[in-house]
């Protein structure tokens, strides 16, 4: 989700390479469905995830969140999961594993995990 990040940049990807889905986090749970849809109706054939540094989710927690929304005059039911991460590499390592574990993944399709440092610009694998 975070604007000071260009995928194709990063990894090096032509315009029309990639279905680059977006959200806060990098959130695999988030993403589902338009995983499984890039997967099994339009042939993709790699997954790359990609958390970065400086991410906002490492700085709040669940309650941090409905407090701000209820604080706007909003509502949010109490068991609703922002989803939150307190480790950015754990974060990484728990989405992949989600993906590969999800039953509707397809398995021939790779998955790894990356953390893209916004300093600097570089990417590291971390699954």
């Amino acid at each position: 989700m975070d604007a000071r990040i260009d995928p194709a940049a990063a990894f090096g990807i032509a315009l029309g390479d990639a279905h680059v889905i977006r959200n806060a986090g990098g959130n695999a749970q988030d993403a589902l469905r338009s995983i499984l849809i890039s997967q099994h109706l339009l042939a993709t054939r790699e997954i790359v995830l990609v958390k970065h540094t400086g991410c906002g989710m490492l700085t709040f927690s669940n309650e941090d969140a409905k407090a701000a929304v209820r604080g706007n005059g909003s509502k949010v039911e109490d068991g609703f999961d922002f989803q939150p991460f307190a480790e950015l590499q754990d974060a990484v390592r728990r989405d992949v594993e989600f993906l590969k574990g999800h039953e509707g993944s397809a398995k021939d399709v790779p998955v790894s995990g990356w953390v893209y440092d916004v300093g600097s610009g570089r990417v590291e694998r971390i699954v």
